[in-house]
């Protein structure tokens, strides 16, 4: 791994550097967790990456993404992470641009690209079921061919954002009696059609992120239909040549772990943590510190192996497999940093060290082992794909 910048990359984070100097507030203090200022602010920053290309950094120019190269789009995520920088939607971005950039008809480019390049526009995924997460394939919403239409019934769980959501990219079964994999088609579907019920689903740190989609008979035009009817499933697998190489969690993880040596260190907050950070604690952040810097590693050799252009597979499930369960490890370590303390939900600073983020996290980080794909099924990839292991 190169860990040096060329001269052009050095000269482009240097242009990610002083474009967030310039446009993002100074923060103060110990507690990073203040905002930037509410909707109106992300509006206003969400214009400025667009007017740069940078809200899709990853796409090619003509699109009207910023083309970056793999180096270039690890950079930029990087400095956006470190600086704390709000990020536009990533189904949108990450999902739903990039195939239809890859599968999409003309039509279906101009019609939904620019919105996403706005920023201001969320999308969300109706991949998973009740009956079909980690086996995502055996999904059995149906989307039935009706004329100029296709109708359909079924039920979408974990969709991120659908009650803000304008648009869903929807995987629907077009071939009931073809192979579980064939048979599946891509939709991009309007979230305010009739017959579709949004329901929120309430996590245990007390936030709505979550929901169910209901669809009773809901009318999809067939020019909504992405490629070809029951090829979804290969639509879904598509990837391009952006960067993936989870940089933004290394950064964030560790600027956690920062922050919590900080506040051990403060002698502001010694009646508001745990009296006396004991060794065993001191020892634990060293470790949560080193892991960051493995996680870190880890994203190197991701986007060095894309950098000359090798697909990372088992890299990437080892990276996403690291990351989460360190975020485990990184908010259990926390709670003891911050003792009582750290059990206190909400804002008040009263009450709550860093923003009561803590507890937030701390609750919210059970699922990061499950989303985007269960730590179980990462280590299936990487002992079949990485060490050659039979998979029964």
């Amino acid at each position: 791994m190169d860990f040096h910048d060329s001269p052009q990359e050095t000269a482009f984070r240097a242009e990610v550097r002083d474009f967030l100097r310039r446009e993002l507030p100074q923060r103060g203090g110990i507690d990073p967790y203040a905002g930037f200022g509410g909707a109106d602010f992300y509006l206003q920053f969400m214009d400025k990456l667009a007017a740069r290309g940078w809200v899709a950094p990853a796409w090619p120019k003509e699109y009207g993404g910023a083309g970056l190269s793999v180096v270039q789009q690890f950079i930029f995520n990087q400095e956006m992470a470190t600086a704390r920088a709000p990020r536009p939607s990533p189904i949108a971005v990450g999902f739903a641009g990039p195939t239809l950039i890859v599968h999409g008809t003309e039509d279906q480019k101009q019609k939904y690209l620019s919105e996403i390049l706005s920023g201001r526009v969320h999308w969300c995924q109706g991949y998973s079921e009740p009956g079909a997460g980690s086996d995502l394939a055996s999904l059995q919403t149906r989307a039935v061919h009706d004329g100029d239409d296709y109708v359909v019934n079924g039920q979408k769980i974990w969709t991120s954002l659908g009650h803000l959501a304008k648009w869903m990219i929807l995987l629907a079964r077009t071939d009931p009696d073809a192979p579980k994999h064939r048979g599946i088609s891509y939709f991009v579907l309007d979230m305010k059609s009739p017959g579709v019920t949004v329901r929120p689903l309430v996590n245990m740190a007390g936030t709505h992120e979550f929901n169910e989609v209901f669809f009773e008979d809901v009318r999809v035009p067939r020019e909504n239909l992405i490629g070809e009817e029951n090829r979804g499933w290969y639509l879904a697998q598509t990837t391009l040549s952006f960067e993936r190489s989870n940089i933004g969690s290394a950064v964030g993880q560790q600027q956690i772990v920062e922050d919590l040596i900080r506040v051990a260190k403060d002698p502001s907050t010694a009646g508001m943590r745990m009296d006396g950070i004991n060794h065993a604690v001191r020892t634990e952040l060293v470790d949560r510190y080193v892991e960051t810097e493995v996680a870190t590693m880890m994203s190197y050799r991701i986007v060095t192996m894309q950098a000359r252009g090798l697909i990372p597979s088992q890299e990437a499930s080892a990276a996403k497999l690291f990351s989460t369960e360190l975020n485990q490890r990184i908010y259990r370590t926390a709670m003891k940093v911050l003792g009582p303390y750290g059990q206190v939900l909400g804002r008040s600073p009263a009450h709550a060290l860093l923003k009561g983020q803590v507890a937030y996290m701390y609750l919210r980080s059970v699922a990061n082992t499950i989303e985007g794909g269960t730590s179980e099924i990462q280590r299936n990839i990487v002992a079949t794909r990485g060490l050659g292991l039979p998979r029964n």
